[in-house]
């Protein structure tokens, strides 16, 4: 990927830029491998490669420069407030967008927030696109409502030069802190959820819902989780019961309930766990889409869940935040002792600790998703079996 902030040294976000993008896969799986080492012998699969460029769907954009001149970017580590709509890694789809979005800025009067002065108003611009029907969900991150009737005012306008855009909404983040947004979210479009689709699979999103910014490789990734699930099945493993904790919108869940109901022709039961309500929702509405009948969501702390129930399912998916399971949950697990777990995870030095706490189970097969090119990030997916 050709990128002219990175090469004139304005811009490291993608930091690992300066290597070419086999290299960088082969470094990855290098660093899996090793942390992953205690636990051989497993197979490790090939890495799903992303595309170099255009593959991020959500734009996060600090908003900066004037009322009449705004920038949509970030301040980069010299101190200069630097616009990234030209960005590769997002898709063309988005130029378009941001320049109506700096349109409204200027329309609505809208002034940016001041980090140094504690002034202005307007801080971030979330943007998401669905990659399967295009649609568009804009958040904007104000520190107050002093702006909600002007953008209610001007609203219309932005929609008639976006007719792509599906879902608008508010965010209230009033401190003065490095945080992305706050608990309060005002919706302002009749539609209030961007619809997305993954290998037939729709998953609903609201405008405070965490989803994978690159669709494609999650795609392969929730596919792949499904048919490991499959291929148990099909060696005559019971896979009755199912249990997907932090189960966000029902990515991981949905797959692989609707993948053994299609090729074993009998349909698991699915209990999925997030503490997010909005989600909840978003994953019962996809699933009655699904015809899934033996699915139920709630809306519950996974660690909490765990620690409270009594019997294991058949198979266990997990899918948790940076920081990994932790040592209750991973207590829980090895308490239950479901037969089979599937852990899917953005950050392989807890996954590689998590592992470590889980001594009842043997790692089978491991396999990377590169979601973040150009990073060192990666999403691992592993498959264990109870000893």
């Amino acid at each position: 990927m050709q990128c002219a902030h990175f090469v004139a040294g304005r811009c490291q976000s993608c930091h690992w830029l300066d290597k070419p993008y086999a290299t960088q896969l082969a470094l990855k799986q290098q660093q899996l491998q090793l942390l992953l080492a205690p636990l051989q012998p497993f197979q490790l699969l090939p890495a799903i490669a992303s595309a170099e460029q255009q593959f991020r769907y959500k734009a996060k954009m600090v908003v900066l420069g004037s009322t009449d001149m705004p920038l949509l970017g970030i301040v980069n580590a010299q101190g200069v407030a630097l616009d990234l709509a030209d960005c590769p890694l997002y898709p063309a789809t988005f130029v378009p967008v941001f320049r109506a979005i700096k349109d409204f800025i200027r329309l609505a009067k809208l002034q940016p927030y001041q980090v140094a002065e504690r002034s202005g108003e307007l801080k971030f611009i979330l943007l998401s696109q669905s990659q399967h029907s295009g649609r568009f969900m804009l958040r904007f991150v104000l520190r107050s409502k002093n702006y909600l009737a002007v953008i209610q005012k001007f609203l219309p306008d932005l929609l008639s030069q976006i007719p792509e855009l599906e879902v608008v909404s508010i965010n209230l983040q009033p401190q003065h802190a490095a945080l992305l947004e706050g608990p309060e979210e005002i919706v302002l479009t009749n539609r209030t959820l961007l619809r997305e689709q993954l290998n037939q699979v729709p998953l609903y999103l609201t405008p405070q819902s965490f989803f994978q910014t690159n669709p494609s490789v999650a795609a392969a990734l929730y596919a792949t989780a499904a048919q490991w699930a499959a291929d148990l099945a099909q060696q005559g493993e019971t896979l009755a019961q199912l249990w997907d904790l932090f189960c966000g919108v029902g990515g991981f869940g949905l797959h692989v309930a609707s993948t053994l109901k299609q090729q074993t022709q009998q349909e698991p039961a699915l209990l999925g766990i997030e503490i997010a309500a909005a989600a909840i929702a978003s994953a019962t509405q996809a699933a009655a889409e699904l015809e899934l009948s033996q699915v139920r969501f709630q809306a519950l702390d996974s660690a909490a869940f765990a620690s409270a129930a009594a019997q294991a399912p058949d198979l266990l998916v997990v899918n948790p935040p940076r920081r990994g399971l932790g040592a209750a949950l991973c207590e829980s697990i090895n308490r239950l002792q479901p037969r089979w777990l599937i852990y899917s995870s953005c950050n392989p030095n807890t996954l590689a600790s998590d592992l470590l706490q889980l001594p009842q189970y043997q790692l089978q097969k491991v396999q990377l998703f590169d979601l973040f090119a150009h990073s060192s990030h990666a999403e691992v997916l592993t498959l264990l079996k109870r000893n």
